[in-house]
C-alpha cells in the first residue's frame, strides 16, 4: 500500500511540474507575443489539470486546509466540490478544444468552415457556459459529502481518511448517476466525432501532398502537428476516463470502497492531466526551441 502511495505522490509531483511549467509559458505567449486562440483554450485547461491533481490526489490541498485550521466537515465537501468542477470542465475543454481544432483545419467547401470567421467570440461564449454549468451542476457534492464519523452507525462510505460520502436515495444516487453519465457519454461522443473527421482531413491532406510532392514522407505542416496532438490527447482522455467511470459507478452503485481500489482510481485520475502536458511540451515546436536555446546558452556560459 506505502509503494502504491509512493507511487501517486511522484505521478501527482510530476504532473503538477508539468503543468506549471506550461501555465508560464502559456502566460508569457498570452502576454508578450501574438497567441493563438488555442493557446487560450490549452492555458485553461493546464490551470484546470493543475487544481484536478492537487485535489485528486488528496496531498497539498488537504495540508493547505490542515495548516488553516478548518474543520473536516467543510474542508471535504470543499475538496470534493473543486475536484468534481474541475473533472468536468477537464472533460469540457478537451471537448472544447478537439471540436476547436476540427473546424480550424475544416476545408474552405465545408459546413464548418462558416465557424471560423466568428471563432474566437464562439469560444469566449462556450467558456462562461461551461464554467456557469459546472460550478452549478455539481453543487451536490456539498450535501452528500462530509467528515467521516463512523461507518458502522451512518453507513457512510469512506473515500479517504478524514471523508466520506453519505449514504442517498436510491432514487437521487441513479438520477445523479444517469444525468453525469449523459453528459459524459455525450461529450466523449462529439470528442470521438471531431477526431474522426480530423482523422479524414489528415488523411485527405497526406494523400494530396503524396501526389503534388511525390514525397512519402512530407513535412508536416503546424496544424497536422497540433491536430496530432490534440488526437493524442483525446485518446489518452478517453481511455482513462472509462477506467474511471468503471471505478467510480462500481463503487457507488455497491457502496463499497477498498483503499486500494481508491489508490488505483486516484492514479488513473491524475493520469491523464498528468500526461496531456507532457504531450503538449514535446510536441509544441516552441517550447522545443526554447529549451535548445537555453541548453545551447547555459552550453556556452558553463563551457
Amino acid at each position: 500500500m506505502s509503494f502504491l502511495k509512493n507511487v501517486l505522490l511522484f505521478q501527482a509531483g510530476l504532473g503538477v511540474l508539468a503543468n506549471v511549467f506550461l501555465i508560464f509559458f502559456y502566460t508569457f505567449i498570452i502576454l508578450v507575443h501574438k497567441s493563438k486562440l488555442m493557446d487560450l483554450i490549452s492555458c485553461q485547461l493546464t490551470l484546470i489539470h493543475i487544481v484536478l491533481v492537487l485535489t485528486g490526489g488528496d496531498f497539498w490541498l488537504t495540508d493547505v486546509f490542515e495548516s488553516l485550521s478548518i474543520e473536516n466537515d467543510l474542508k471535504c465537501k470543499a475538496t470534493f466540490y473543486i475536484s468534481r468542477v474541475m473533472r468536468g470542465l477537464s472533460i469540457c475543454i478537451t471537448c472544447l478544444l478537439s471540436v476547436f481544432q476540427a473546424v480550424t483545419i475544416s476545408p474552405n467547401s465545408s459546413v464548418l468552415a462558416n465557424f471560423k470567421q466568428n471563432l474566437k467570440k464562439y469560444i469566449i461564449r462556450a467558456f462562461f457556459c461551461i464554467w456557469i454549468l459546472n460550478l452549478s451542476f455539481s453543487s451536490n457534492r456539498i450535501f452528500y459529502v462530509g467528515a467521516f464519523i463512523n461507518v458502522s452507525e451512518t453507513n457512510q462510505m469512506k473515500v479517504t481518511k478524514y471523508c466520506s460520502l453519505f449514504p442517498m436515495n436510491d432514487i437521487i444516487r441513479a438520477l445523479i448517476l444517469t444525468v453525469t453519465t449523459s453528459r459524459d457519454v455525450f461529450l466523449v461522443g462529439v470528442m470521438l466525432t471531431s477526431s474522426g473527421y480530423m482523422v479524414i482531413i489528415l488523411f485527405r491532406h497526406q494523400r494530396q501532398c503524396k501526389h503534388l510532392h511525390s514525397l512519402s514522407h512530407p513535412r508536416a505542416s503546424p496544424e497536422k502537428r497540433a491536430t496530432q496532438t490534440i488526437l493524442m490527447i483525446v485518446f489518452v482522455f478517453v481511455v482513462m476516463y472509462w477506467v474511471d467511470f468503471v471505478f467510480s459507478s462500481t463503487a457507488v452503485l455497491l457502496w463499497m470502497y477498498h483503499p486500494v481500489i481508491l489508490t488505483v482510481q486516484k492514479f488513473v485520475m491524475n493520469a491523464y492531466p498528468t500526461i496531456t502536458p507532457l504531450v503538449q511540451i514535446s510536441s509544441d515546436n516552441r517550447i522545443i526551441n526554447m529549451l535548445a536555446n537555453f541548453r545551447s546558452k547555459c552550453h556556452k556560459i558553463f563551457k
